[in-house]
């Protein structure tokens, strides 16, 4: 069993770090908060909506609409520029009108790539490829944004200047952040740090 006896709520706003070992079940616990995975037991509730109740279009869109992920290896499309790529989201909604574009654009300048918007990816380094997904995830205006180990594929120098940037961005959009990570350092600068042992969450002050 993954995740056991695990129950929270966080506060629109609110930045959470998750931190653990290995094989504890951060990750698992992501993939349900976005409901891209199922639990065997128990209730998943996202902005009062109980998961369980929604059809499988209904939950693509609320995810569409309502959550932005952003991964450790980017995921980003080779063959599109840096706007495009930022820009697949709307794609994927049918929205793609002039607000889409200015919105990119504001968020790849808000990230100091206002001057790469037309460059392949190929040209970019991975902490530039790195600001890249979050501004991708964040184009819709989510109002949950997941981030499973955003740094992990960066050194120490990078890895704090893209996590900074995240964490502005999401205080700015008023956007509830929850990110796994093993560095201690980057989890101190969330609101809290739940910590996740065996599949059991351990929340500041006791156990959940």
């Amino acid at each position: 069993m993954a995740l056991r006896h695990v129950t929270f709520s966080i506060a629109r706003g609110r930045k959470v770090a998750i931190i653990g070992r290995s094989g504890s079940g951060k990750s698992t616990l992501l993939h349900l908060a976005a409901g891209m995975e199922w639990p065997t037991e128990g209730t998943i509730c996202l902005m009062g909506r109980d998961l369980a109740g929604l059809g499988d279009r209904e939950r693509t869109l609320l995810r569409r609409e309502s959550i932005g992920l952003v991964f450790q290896f980017f995921h980003l499309l080779s063959h599109l520029s840096v706007r495009d790529n930022v820009l697949l989201p709307a794609w994927i909604a049918s929205d793609m009108g002039p607000a889409a574009t200015r919105r990119a654009e504001d968020l790849l300048e808000r990230v100091g790539l206002a001057s790469r918007l037309n460059d392949p990816i190929q040209k970019l380094s991975g902490g530039e490829l790195q600001r890249v997904a979050i501004c991708r995830a964040l184009l819709c205006k989510p109002k949950l944004l997941l981030a499973d180990e955003p740094t992990g594929s960066l050194d120490d120098e990078n890895g704090r200047v893209v996590m900074e940037q995240l964490m502005a961005l999401s205080s700015q959009e008023m956007t509830t952040l929850v990110y796994v990570t093993h560095s201690p350092e980057l989890a101190a600068l969330a609101d809290e740090t739940w910590r996740l042992h065996s599949g059991l969450l351990e929340l500041p002050g006791g156990h959940a």
